[in-house]
């Protein structure tokens, strides 16, 4: 009973990882409800202030902000990749750092350069075996994205965009739209796009900035690169659990299948044991 001796062994093996597969699947859809609560509370204030940054760029201000303001010749990009932490989450991260590495193939096709700039540990590891060129990273943020914490490593690009080093900024993260489905996307940051205006219109926008159009705009262009920061990871996040919680369904569902596949062989190598054993005694009582 050797081989029925290791498929006990098996069984109990992918019993065990069932159990923790299970685990881990309720403790994704607990925290996958709390997520996506906060990625939709965000998204009205995210889009809100698009709209209104968008609007403040085809204005005829006093005052126009470096955000604002295209760069003639492009000559060096900044990425910003933002992942998770911790991995078994199906392909989430792997679509959001493929559409990263196509689009850096392509910017280099055309000799342009790329500063990256990395929110999550995976994009972090991946990027550092690529051999990118990483300027600022941020890792452990935990389930609740806490803006003071990532906004540090996003003022380098903003810093660098400012001073010119590079001369527009991008962002790649995954967008939640159920449970079953995560889209990555790719967005432009910078300079401000006038197609983040939600309405079209033929005519431009006039303010009256108060006390003066320079600390009007320079806050709100804060506030837009927050929020937009703030709803990337907040997206990302609702996007692992629901990830995380279909992978961790379907690696239960196959290990019980497995399981039921383990226990029918080994039923079918113990009445084959039982069979022989049976033989063996009929044999030796007739030859007595």
């Amino acid at each position: 009973m050797a081989a029925g001796k290791e498929i006990r062994t098996k069984i109990k093996s992918v019993e065990n990882t069932r159990k923790i597969t299970k685990a881990m699947e309720m403790v994704a859809a607990s925290k996958m409800r709390k997520a996506q609560d906060r990625m939709k509370m965000a998204r009205p204030y995210a889009e809100k202030i698009g709209r209104v940054a968008a609007h403040f760029s085809q204005a005829h201000a006093e005052y126009r902000h470096p955000f604002v303001v295209a760069r003639g010749e492009i000559k060096r990009i900044g990425l910003l990749v933002v992942t998770t932490d911790k991995g078994l989450c199906g392909a989430l991260n792997t679509n959001a750092l493929r559409q990263a590495v196509s689009k850096m193939k392509e910017w280099e096709g055309r000799k342009i350069e790329v500063d990256v700039s990395v929110i999550g540990n995976k994009g972090l590891g991946f990027m550092q075996r690529m051999g990118a060129n990483i300027v600022s990273e941020v890792h452990g943020l935990g389930d609740t994205p806490h803006l003071e914490r990532m906004i540090g490593p996003v003022q380098v690009m903003l810093d660098a965009y400012k001073a010119g080093r590079i001369d527009a900024l991008y962002i790649i993260y995954a967008r939640f739209i159920n449970t079953m489905k995560q889209e990555s996307m790719f967005t432009q940051l910078l300079p401000l796009s006038a197609e983040l205006a939600m309405e079209k219109r033929d005519e431009h926008w006039d303010y009256i900035y108060e006390p003066e159009a320079r600390s009007v705009v320079d806050g709100l262009m804060v506030r837009y690169i927050e929020a937009l920061i703030y709803q990337a990871v907040a997206e990302n996040m609702a996007c692992e659990q629901s990830a995380r919680m279909v992978a961790m369904k379907a690696a239960s569902d196959n290990a019980k299948n497995v399981i039921g596949e383990l226990k029918l062989m080994y039923n079918k190598t113990r009445q084959a044991a039982i069979t022989q054993e049976l033989s063996e005694i009929v044999a030796g009582a007739s030859a007595v």
